[in-house]
């Protein structure tokens, strides 16, 4: 699956990706911006784990932002259950010497398309770190509305965070 936009493709990570995560993934500025699951330093290991991860899954939703032919970072959704199972968290990456292209914002505009036909999803929302004006600014550009700030919501490295919560609604969903 590729999804192609003009300053990036959207595609299934393959495993010669390894190097190029690990190239701009192994960076604090990207680090501390994402979860901890996300760890610092990013090794060769974590990129090889993470990729066997990425080819297990049933279904596809983390997804390589792919530039200029080399996997420059990471997009990908994890689904609600229950009463959120229409619902999904959206979250992303790029190595920093992509940053300030509209890159991130061309590919989360690509794969919110595609979550909303391929996973009949009514919402999806983001948590962003409220002091990352990056972030925010490109889920605005790419259609997400602010919807509040989670205060004292999160630790990173010791120090709480408050994060804003974001979320763009499918307006074609239907009940299936």
């Amino acid at each position: 699956m590729i999804l192609e936009g003009q300053r990036c493709s959207v595609r299934w990570w393959r495993p010669a990706d390894a190097d190029a995560i690990v190239r701009h993934a192994n960076n604090i500025n990207v680090a501390k911006q994402l979860r901890d699951r996300f760890p610092h330093p990013y090794t060769r290991a974590h990129a090889l784990a993470f990729l066997r991860h990425a080819a297990a899954a049933e279904r596809q939703t983390n997804l390589a932002i792919d530039v200029n032919g080399e996997a420059a970072g990471g997009i990908g959704f994890v689904r609600g259950s229950d009463v959120e199972r229409f619902s999904a968290e959206i979250g992303y990456w790029l190595g920093e010497q992509h940053w300030g292209r509209g890159i991130v914002t061309e590919a989360l505009t690509l794969v919110t398309g595609h979550a909303f036909r391929s996973f009949n999803l009514l919402r999806l929302f983001a948590l962003p770190f409220a002091d990352n004006a990056a972030s925010a600014r490109v889920l605005e550009k790419a259609g997400y509305v602010r919807e509040g700030t989670l205060t004292c919501s999160s630790v990173k490295y010791g120090i709480p965070r408050d994060q804003f919560i974001y979320a763009r609604i499918n307006d074609a969903w239907t009940f299936e």
